[in-house]
């Protein structure tokens, strides 16, 4: 299947609606005409550099999977040729970073950036507007954009410990957000239910805390039946090393997470010493927030979070490491000896301040090793660590907060950005954890809160999209949850502040979800069904 979209070649001057691209660029003019792929045309790039190469590899596969055509050759070059797509990296271009300028005339393509970034997102949006004719040839019309991202953190979360997920589901799922010019990948990978990562220093964590005996059937607020099979998987530190770079030829950041103090049930189970009772304890097999959290008291906790860390640490080139940080109830704390020792010698007033004390060792730790913390917002409860970023779920209270103390902030409110709520009508949609978040409700998101001075708006990074698997049992479930909301959230981290065309979106959406359709992405049409 490849795409075929124009009906004519009429040679009057295209609308700037002509070019459905999606996020939507800073600006674009077209013009009348096309230019014409043919046998001849050259692939030029003027720089060796690596990630030149990845932007020009994109471009190969994209045309390749798309329209079922080859590049004809590519050659180093460096300056331009006629019948070309030139890839130019200039480091003295005056453009905003990660952004690209994208010229097609009778000539040929031209698509310059002063980063490989940029280079990369110019081939993205190149292939949304290129066409296959009626005589079967690929065209591009005459036009010329400039382009580049309203915000530096435009994410996509994916949680594989709820269900876990195939190591090539996962590259599929990094190469679909690159195709929207999304650039961080949030991999979640250590829960109650699972823990995902390869640690050669504590190999029980997969040998015992990848595996989970049973997992409930239903939906966890009324359900106590089980399944009765176990569910496990994980990814070795090969696995992980070959999606980082995978990640990085797309213009992808992966961000791990490993979750502490709370949600740690899978790594008390491997190793009960971690845990203020030593257990026994199981890894989950329902949802939920269990009070069995990491010993804040214990000298050994800290020694396994940072042993875990260090390994992460080689794995992950990531500016930030998110160290989770959420639901992390108190009650065994308070009862538990080690932590209220902890909390007297510490001078520490209460079970939120002895949260606060463990974040702030860790984030020391890695800042120790030139890494940022990042949490979730529970992390501002008792004190925010000095240097920590935070992820603002619990509405945008927190990102509000901790912007006006002048740290950097993630926007992720369940109420917009939680891509396991409903999309459509509950009836006639798979199983999910509950809410509702169509997609237009996604579109209208303003990731910078109205109560900020324009001083403390500059902290918010961007936004991002979370995708908790409690309920998406395999990968076409997965596909089905996130697309075509993601599009909408690509939009709304990338595009400018404007008053945005719900209507229009969609218009330019159809063309992507032919797109969706070669890449057989099992996206939910949800949108399109009148009454939805």
């Amino acid at each position: 299947m490849t795409l075929s979209i124009v009906t004519s070649l009429s040679c009057k001057t295209p609308s700037h609606n002509r070019l459905k691209i999606i996020p939507e660029p800073v600006k674009a003019d077209t013009y009348e005409g096309f230019f014409t792929l043919n046998s001849q045309t050259a692939v030029i790039f003027n720089s060796s550099a690596k990630r030149v190469s990845d932007a020009k590899e994109s471009l190969r596969e994209r045309l390749s999977k798309i329209f079922g055509v080859e590049v004809a050759f590519e050659k180093y070059n460096r300056r331009r040729v006629g019948n070309s797509i030139f890839l130019k990296l200039d480091t003295t271009l005056k453009i905003k970073r990660e952004g690209y300028l994208l010229n097609i005339d009778k000539r040929g393509v031209v698509i310059e950036s002063n980063t490989p970034e940029g280079l990369f997102y110019g081939v993205q949006s190149l292939v949304q507007i290129a066409d296959k004719s009626e005589n079967n040839t690929i065209i591009f019309p005459y036009c010329s954009i400039e382009d580049y991202p309203r915000f530096s953190w435009r994410g996509l979360h994916l949680d594989v410990c709820r269900h876990f997920m195939p190591k090539e589901f996962v590259k599929s799922y990094i190469d679909y957000m690159s195709l929207h010019k999304f650039n961080i990948f949030h991999f979640h990978l250590t829960e109650d239910q699972g823990w995902r990562a390869e640690i050669k220093r504590y190999p029980l964590l997969t040998e015992v805390g990848s595996i989970r005996s049973k997992t409930l059937i239903g939906h966890g607020r009324s359900s106590d039946k089980y399944d009765d099979t176990p569910h496990g998987g994980f990814y070795t530190q090969e696995d992980l090393k070959e999606i980082v770079e995978y990640a990085a030829a797309r213009s992808v950041i992966v961000v791990p997470e490993i979750e502490m103090p709370g949600h740690a049930l899978a790594a008390l189970a491997s190793y009960p010493h971690l845990g203020c009772t030593g257990g026994p304890y199981e890894v989950a097999a329902r949802w939920g927030v269990f009070h069995d959290v990491m010993c804040a008291g214990r000298e050994s906790t800290f020694e396994f979070v940072e042993g875990v860390l260090d390994e992460i640490l080689d794995i992950f080139p990531s500016e930030y490491i998110h160290i989770g940080g959420d639901e992390c109830p108190k009650s065994k704390w308070e009862v538990c000896p080690h932590c209220q020792e902890r909390m007297r010698a510490e001078g520490l007033k209460d079970e939120h301040e002895l949260q606060s004390y463990f974040i702030k060792r860790v984030e020391s730790f890695l800042n120790k090793r030139g890494r940022k913390l990042i949490g979730w917002d529970e992390i501002l409860e008792g004190g925010l660590a000095p240097n920590a970023a935070v992820m603002s779920w619990r509405g945008e209270e927190g990102g509000i907060a901790a912007a006006k103390q002048s740290h950097f902030v993630v926007m992720t409110p369940g109420s917009h950005c939680y891509l396991d709520h409903y999309q459509g009508n509950k009836e006639s949609e798979p199983l999910a954890i509950g809410g509702y978040t169509p997609l237009e409700k996604i579109y209208s998101y303003e990731p910078v809160p109205a109560s900020l001075l324009p001083d403390e708006s500059i902290f918010i990074m961007g936004a991002q999209g979370n995708v908790w698997t409690e309920y998406m049992k395999d990968p076409k479930h997965v596909e089905y949850m996130v697309y075509p909301r993601a599009a909408a959230l690509a939009e709304v981290v990338w595009s400018p502040l404007k008053e945005r065309d719900y209507q229009g979106f969609l218009s330019r959406l159809k063309r992507l979800l032919k797109i969706y359709d070669i890449y057989d992405i099992n996206y939910s049409q949800s949108a399109f069904i009148k009454g939805e």
